[in-house]
């Protein structure tokens, strides 16, 4: 079995998530940043797992549009989604049905919040400035939430 882990990260959280996952698979797995990705050929993968973030109250467009566009293979093989974003129970839960169609959401065997972080190292003074207003913090948060993870992992077989 050949996994595929698929992730568009802004600030590093999702790409942390999709390696904590590739550390658990116990089968071929690879990891797939679609930002840097070409001629991605998803046939060659017998499961596919599909990660981003929420930024600015967004998830990110390039992985809205690689779901709409490969909505026809992500339905014929085992799928599991995953969303790193800081907010809790029905915020949390909108967030991830508008990340992923509804179409992804009924096929998915595992669809996780994975929690996320805060990570003011790695922001730009206006992402600064929104984060202290929005999240009335100035120091770096991290909350990303490794049950849930290993519980998508366990979901997706990759301990076989």
């Amino acid at each position: 079995m050949k996994t595929a882990i698929i992730y568009v990260s802004h600030h590093g959280t999702t790409e942390r998530v999709a390696n904590m996952l590739k550390e658990m698979a116990r089968e071929e797995t690879d990891v797939i940043d679609l930002k840097k990705a070409r001629n991605l050929d998803l046939n060659s993968y017998d499961k596919i797992i599909v990660g981003g973030s929420i930024h600015a109250g967004k998830v990110q467009s390039k992985l809205q549009k690689f779901c709409k566009q490969n909505e026809t293979i992500l339905t014929s093989k085992p799928l599991g989604l995953f969303l790193s974003c800081m907010e809790e129970n029905e915020k949390a839960n909108a967030q991830f049905e508008m990340a992923f169609p509804q179409t992804l959401r009924s096929h998915a065997i595992s669809s996780k919040l994975t929690g996320g972080e805060i990570l003011f190292e790695r922001m730009n003074f206006l992402e600064k400035f929104m984060m202290k207003k929005i999240a009335k913090t100035s120091e770096s948060v991290h909350k990303i939430k490794e049950d849930q993870i290993k519980a998508l992992a366990v979901d997706m077989g990759l301990f076989n």
